[in-house]
């Protein structure tokens, strides 16, 4: 009989392969006290230990092959930037000079109170980056306790043609175990925005991430499948599951194939209409990913990443210098900057406060409400947009926009940003557009208002579905709640893009939902015209649009709308959902 385990396929794909289970257990941390005399011994041996994690790292660096894209390498040149920050190991080597602890011990405190800081982000993508940390001290870790160096890079060697089965990936064995042919990956931990996750999408593996004791139920060596579409692993497999997956690979590698003619195609329906179809990036390096794919532009450029690993905000010029380099490599095509939506905890470095831990972080002071709270930080960043809207088509989006009084204060500090670099004799776009995220409930009932004062709206469904189902979708004990296809959810969609056509303005969904095909006519029949997602996602959905009937899929999402029932709602969303 079959045995299914499920997760959440985070990179879409079927295989049918032998399972290779990763055992490694995380090295046993001794605790003991170091004697005086022997206190700087155990520093250097800290700081050899650091020093030869480095090096190892830039070694597997330079084998990377020229041809990986840069925003697949970004992942290795993180933990390289984490090695070399001396507010990483700066923690230990205090702790070992203070409490004349031993390397270890200090490495797993250290480790303890970073994660602290990063649990209690409410940004999912920024909370995630606890993975990070933990890969880094991993790998420490297994040096300082590691009897023989030669095995500590834990990437298995036979792996290539096989399912890698294990608790989490770093990039660098993520990167690896692709180059080295393994067919798809599979984890107990992680989540949808976990570096495992990004860089399967990046690398287009079959991946499955958070399947819980995966390897207390299967066997090493034993025929499976893995259905990154389901989110789900198949073993104890008979005939007819073989040959039904068997099927479907046939299946995607003809679509494959239709994919990549389809990059010069244009993102238009059945009846004729025209769809825009961008990218969101997260550094300047994904820009070749976007030109790769033939994106419409940038619908969504994260700016967190110059706060990070610093002790102060970055300055006008610096954010200047980083958005006019993407402005020229994009070399045209429009570009939407989010300004920075930091955390409530303010442990972002370079976006710190000083104030209190929040005890509900993700209700707290983060995204906009931050930056109104700090205008030092906030001036400096709407200045730098304005100077580089004379050097493209740029528009500037405001992050957890929740209330009038908010918008009312950032157009008036825009209004003071134009003027102030009038006087400087700055060039810069007076008509730069300004628009923001509909993360928040109350603004999506409240859309009609925002959109007469804005010159577009974006939809964040990640937020937006998390806030109105009160369900952390990061969170394991809850996040079966987290559910795009709520009626509430997609009443607050459609109400949206309502406002905006009201409005004469455009409203586009830069979230996860964007770039998912299980609900792309179902955006479609709702509205939706303007899509931004991860590269690796736009030719799938451009397809489905090619595919799709914008009037007949209208009609059905109406219907949808108005159902008096849960049953009628069921039978009319399979209509509207791929699945």
């Amino acid at each position: 009989m079959p045995l299914a385990l499920y997760g959440i396929g985070v990179s879409r794909g079927y295989t049918i392969s032998e399972l290779c289970l990763l055992e490694r257990n995380q090295p046993e941390i001794p605790e003991y006290m170091v004697p005086a005399p022997l206190v700087e011994d155990e520093v250097q041996r800290f700081l050899k230990g650091v020093a030869l994690a480095r090096q190892q790292l830039r070694e597997f660096r330079n084998r990377i092959p020229a041809t990986v894209s840069a925003d697949i390498t970004a992942f290795i040149d993180t933990h390289l930037l984490m090695l070399e920050d001396s507010a990483f190991t700066k923690g230990p080597e205090n702790w070992i000079r203070t409490r004349h602890c031993n390397a270890e011990w200090a490495l797993k405190l250290q480790r303890d109170s970073l994660a602290q800081i990063f649990e209690a982000m409410d940004d999912p993508y920024l909370r995630t980056r606890k993975d990070d940390v933990d890969h880094v001290v991993r790998r420490i870790l297994h040096l300082l306790t590691a009897k023989d160096l030669s095995g500590v890079d834990l990437v298995p060697s036979h792996g290539k043609g096989r399912i890698i089965v294990a608790d989490d990936f770093t990039p660098a064995e993520t990167i690896l175990m692709q180059h080295q042919g393994a067919t798809a990956l599979v984890t107990e931990h992680g989540g949808p925005l976990s570096h495992t996750a990004i860089l399967a999408r990046s690398l287009g593996i079959p991946t499955i991430v958070g399947v819980r004791h995966a390897r207390l139920y299967l066997n090493d060596r034993e025929l499976a499948v893995v259905d990154g579409q389901a989110g789900v692993v198949l073993a104890g497999l008979d005939e007819t599951l073989l040959q039904h997956y068997r099927q479907k690979q046939q299946q995607q590698e003809r679509q494959q194939q239709e994919l990549i003619r389809l990059k010069t195609q244009p993102a238009i329906t059945r009846d004729q209409i025209n769809i825009v179809l961008q990218a969101n990036i997260e550094l300047p390096e994904d820009v070749d990913a976007v030109r790769r794919v033939d994106a419409a532009g940038v619908g969504l450029y994260r700016t967190e990443f110059l706060f990070m690993n610093r002790a102060s905000s970055p300055d006008e010029e610096e954010h200047l210098a980083a958005y006019r380099h993407v402005i020229n490599t994009l070399k045209g095509i429009p570009i939407t900057i989010r300004t920075a939506d930091l955390g409530a905890d303010k442990q972002v470095d370079g976006g710190r406060s000083s104030g209190p831990m929040a005890n509900n972080p993700a209700l707290g002071l983060r995204g906009l409400r931050l930056c109104l709270r700090n205008l030092e930080l906030f001036r400096p960043q709407l200045r730098a947009i304005l100077r580089a809207s004379a050097f493209g088509k740029v528009r500037m989006m405001i992050p957890m926009l929740s209330n009038t009084q908010e918008l009312i204060q950032v157009l008036r500090l825009v209004a003071e940003s134009k003027q102030e670099l009038q006087e400087e004799g700055r060039q810069f776009d007076p008509r730069l557009p300004v628009g923001a995220m509909v993360e928040v409930p109350a603004v999506a009932v409240c859309a009609a208002y925002f959109a007469r004062q804005l010159d577009f709206l974006s939809i964040g469904t990640n937020d937006l579905i998390q806030y109105t189902l009160a369900t952390d979708r990061l969170d394991d004990e809850v996040n079966y709640l987290y559910d795009p296809l709520h009626p509430a959810v997609l009443q607050l969609i459609h109400m949206t893009i309502r406002a905006g056509q009201k409005a004469g303005i455009p409203v586009s969904m830069c979230g996860e939902m964007a770039g998912d095909t299980r609900y792309t006519k179902l955006l479609l029949g709702l509205g939706l015209t303007h899509f931004s997602m991860h590269p690796a996602s736009l030719w799938e959905v451009k397809r489905v649009i090619r595919e799709s009937n914008l009037f007949e899929l209208s009609v059905l999402a109406k219907r949808l709308l108005e159902a008096g029932d849960i049953r009628q709602f069921n039978k009319l969303l399979q209509g509207l959902t791929c699945h």
